[in-house]
């Protein structure tokens, strides 16, 4: 293992590994000896990685403009007992994300730039930070995406949402005037309220 890499890192960018002294021929020694795994243009992860992993941290290093959405913020807010088989992650339908990972899976939602652009939050998990929407963003998207999501899902997430003592239905109501679901959000607020 090279000095400049410790096994605290995980996913390292080019970038990262040239400010750390390393040059591509240096790179390219560490990816041939195995200490380094080339993961996508920018993107190497460190086989000798001692850390937690968590689904997030792998997703967030092959999209690294991505922002965890849907089920997956759903999931991480504690708004439903479904259990995603793949991780959602949202990205501006101009970008493109060339490599994917083998596991987890990966739904990738095209978002136009005003629906990528609201609502993204910091957060963080057991194996470092992340962006996702915030939890009334989320909640709006799933309303929106709801046939795709499935009713029952979507029902739940609002239920177990408006339950909450944190809830800010201001925020969610603007969401939803800005993103086109208003009236959906009236229509599940009537039947649930």
């Amino acid at each position: 293992m090279s000095a400049e890499i410790t096994p605290n890192d995980h996913f390292l960018t080019v970038d990262e590994l040239s400010k750390r002294g390393l040059s591509h021929y240096k790179i390219n020694k560490l990816v041939a000896s195995g200490v380094l795994v080339k993961v996508s243009r920018s993107m190497y992860e460190n086989t000798a990685y001692s850390g937690d992993e968590s689904d997030f941290s792998i997703v967030s290093a092959f999209a690294p403009k991505g922002v965890f959405c849907m089920m997956s913020a759903a999931r991480y807010y504690g708004l439903t007992t479904y259990l995603p088989d793949a991780v959602d992650v949202a990205i501006e339908r101009s970008m493109k994300i060339s490599t994917l990972p083998d596991w987890p899976a990966v739904n990738i939602w095209y978002f136009p730039h005003k629906r990528y652009s609201s609502g993204v939050t910091a957060a963080s998990d057991n194996s470092g930070d992340l962006r996702i929407y915030d939890i009334e963003k989320t909640v709006v998207d799933i309303l929106y995406y709801r046939n795709k999501v499935g009713i029952e899902e979507t029902k739940e997430i609002l239920k177990n949402y408006l339950a909450r003592e944190d809830r800010d239905l201001i925020r969610l109501h603007r969401y939803a005037n800005e993103l086109g679901c208003r009236k959906i959000l009236g229509t599940y607020l009537e039947v649930l309220i």
